[in-house]
């Protein structure tokens, strides 16, 4: 169904009228820019008397700006709901790894959409969401990609930068349109510079160009110039500490936060070269610029007094900035809205104003917000929103929320605990979490619970949870094709380690292939080589030297849905490669 679903996209060209938009002869270019990691506190805007944030801080007061803005607490989950106007679980994203970060290509993305409307569509920095065939930018409605692969650069799924260790920021190989390629300098300049070459290109026809940087996310690599700039400062000092909680942070707290602010203020100037080429190709006016990040801080720092960081789903780890400016259609500019909005609601606001129409087979869980942008608060409806984050798949009640107005029900506790357990607060009245109202206000929380536990309920029944992605193996749109950690599932916690359980999840299609099994460190000889597929095992003595290299040439398999398992076998120990190649030969 997808696929006929995806043509349809392809084929159809919808407008649907908004205002000015309707009138205007050329649909407004679109520029989302998402940072990673970057917390609620990291911007001068909010409050941060340290970090330089200049640009941002002028497009913050340029914008509209929705101040209760609620992201996933942590990266590929808030990418998936971005990209889809749904929640991450009926997308199939439930992890950052362990085989949890492929997205279901029968998802429908913001690129998707717009290129139905004719526009072209370019991303540039961090994906997350799929390194394979059929889950790849290209796959998902992108007519040209510049990324790095899995959560990070330096990560062990990102196979071209790992081994680059502490300059794996610097001078990367990258992929671009799926071929790696080798580029010069900080990655952060890199994938700025692509994206005003793609805002070059395009000019002259809409746009939608995603800017996804993977700063300031671990690890923490900058330029020296910009590290200069914080090298002295005490990032707990300057602060009015009234009415928030006090900040303590160690001297390796301190440390991170001084280049976290370096890789911010780095981001800053790209972000202000970029509008500035707006400028100069008289394309500002006409331009719809976003700006946000994806989730609360990893390290402890300044986040204007929000309890919790990343991976949690207290305010810390999910409000985070949200500014949307657009010249020539909102008549106000420099507006605060107090109404909780999250990033599911991105794609259908931008379906909106480009003139597109979002898909109706499927259930949407965003809102377009542009009511609440032409100030139209009386016919918005406040909707309970669902936060979770445990690794692997949602466990009941630890972690887990519900925000509906101003309320918000918290559950750190046993699948069967009690509701006094759980924790209440009024985020109007409490934006730090700090007064648990929950033995005054039982009813109102009998209620949310419920609205938590329907919500918990539909979501793991996900079809695309249930019966996750596969990475199809032989196609012709990506052969040979690259197993790597990020997307291997088995045991919890799959990273660098060598002696693990690992499986990927693939569709293989019937053929003869060659396999390379590549190992974080040199193997020993006289050991066995084994893969296998369902009932199919293949094995290999491996007589050879050392080598952090096997290779097994002219393996049939048949066409099959299997987990693949490898693993080389020696000396009473079973080690997991690192990556597998699989090219099909015929």
């Amino acid at each position: 169904m997808y696929r006929s679903l995806k043509f349809i996209l392809a084929c159809c060209y919808l407008l649907q009228p908004f205002y000015s938009i309707s009138q205007s002869p050329k649909k407004p270019n679109v520029i989302l820019i998402i940072t990673d990691d970057q917390g609620y506190g990291d911007l001068g805007f909010t409050g941060n008397p340290h970090v330089k944030t200049p640009v941002i801080d002028q497009l913050a007061k340029e914008s509209v700006r929705f101040n209760q803005f609620y992201v996933s607490p942590v990266c590929a989950p808030t990418r998936s709901s971005l990209m889809t106007g749904r929640y991450s679980l009926r997308t199939g994203i439930r992890d950052t790894y362990n085989g949890g970060a492929t997205m279901a290509t029968e998802e429908v993305t913001i690129a998707e959409i717009l290129k139905t409307t004719s526009y072209k569509t370019g991303i540039f920095g961090k994906w997350h969401l799929g390194d394979n065939y059929p889950s790849r930018p290209s796959d998902q409605g992108f007519d040209e990609s510049v990324i790095h692969l899995s959560g990070g650069m330096g990560q062990v799924g990102d196979i071209t930068t790992y081994f680059q260790k502490d300059r794996s920021y610097f001078d990367p190989v990258l992929w671009h349109n799926n071929q790696q390629q080798k580029y010069e300098g900080y990655c952060s300049d890199i994938f700025t510079q692509q994206a005003i070459r793609f805002i070059e290109d395009n000019k002259d026809e809409p746009f939608f160009c995603y800017l996804s940087f993977n700063a300031p996310h671990t690890p923490l690599q900058v330029p020296e110039q910009y590290y200069k700039k914080y090298k002295q400062i005490d990032p707990t000092s300057g602060f009015d500490a009234s009415g928030q909680p006090f900040l303590e942070m160690s001297e390796k707290d301190k440390e991170d936060a001084r280049k976290v602010y370096a890789m911010v203020s780095n981001i800053d100037d790209n972000i202000g070269l970029l509008l500035q080429k707006l400028r100069e190709l008289k394309l500002e006016e006409d331009t719809v610029v976003i700006f946000m990040t994806d989730n609360g801080p990893q390290q402890r720092r300044y986040v204007a007094g929000l309890k919790g960081r990343k991976g949690k789903v207290y305010q810390g780890g999910v409000r985070v900035p949200f500014f949307m400016k657009f010249p020539k259609s909102f008549k106000k500019k420099n507006v605060d809205i107090e109404t909780t909005a999250v990033h599911m609601d991105v794609l259908p606001t931008l379906a909106s104003l480009c003139g597109a129409s979002i898909p109706k087979d499927r259930t949407i869980d965003g809102k377009d917000l542009l009511p609440l942008i032409n100030g139209n608060t009386v016919d918005w409806e406040d909707r309970p929103l669902f936060f979770y984050w445990t690794r692997k798949y949602p466990e009941l009640y630890q972690n887990m929320s519900i925000i509906q107005g101003e309320h918000k029900l918290m559950g750190n506790v046993d699948y069967n605990a009690p509701l006094e357990k759980f924790e209440l607060y009024n985020l109007h009245k409490d934006p730090f979490e700090q007064e648990n109202i929950i033995s005054k206000n039982k009813e109102l929380a009998a209620q949310l619970k419920m609205e938590l536990d329907n919500a918990y309920k539909e979501l793991i029944s996900s079809e695309h949870l249930v019966n996750a992605p596969r990475i199809e193996l032989g196609h012709q749109k990506e052969n040979p094709a690259i197993l790597n950690r990020n997307d291997a599932g088995g045991e919890r916690g799959i990273w660098s380690q060598e002696e693990i359980f690992g499986k990927w999840r693939v569709s293989i299609q019937e053929g003869t292939y060659n396999l390379k099994f590549k190992f974080i460190k040199p193997i020993d000889p006289n050991g066995k080589m084994y893969v296998e597929t369902n009932s199919l095992i293949r094995q290999m003595i491996h007589e050879a030297e050392q080598t952090d290299v096997i290779e097994m040439k002219e393996v049939y398999f048949p066409a099959m849905e299997t987990d693949l398992i490898a693993f080389y076998s020696q000396g009473g120990k079973n080690i997991m490669p690192f990556w597998i190649e699989m090219e099909k030969l015929d």
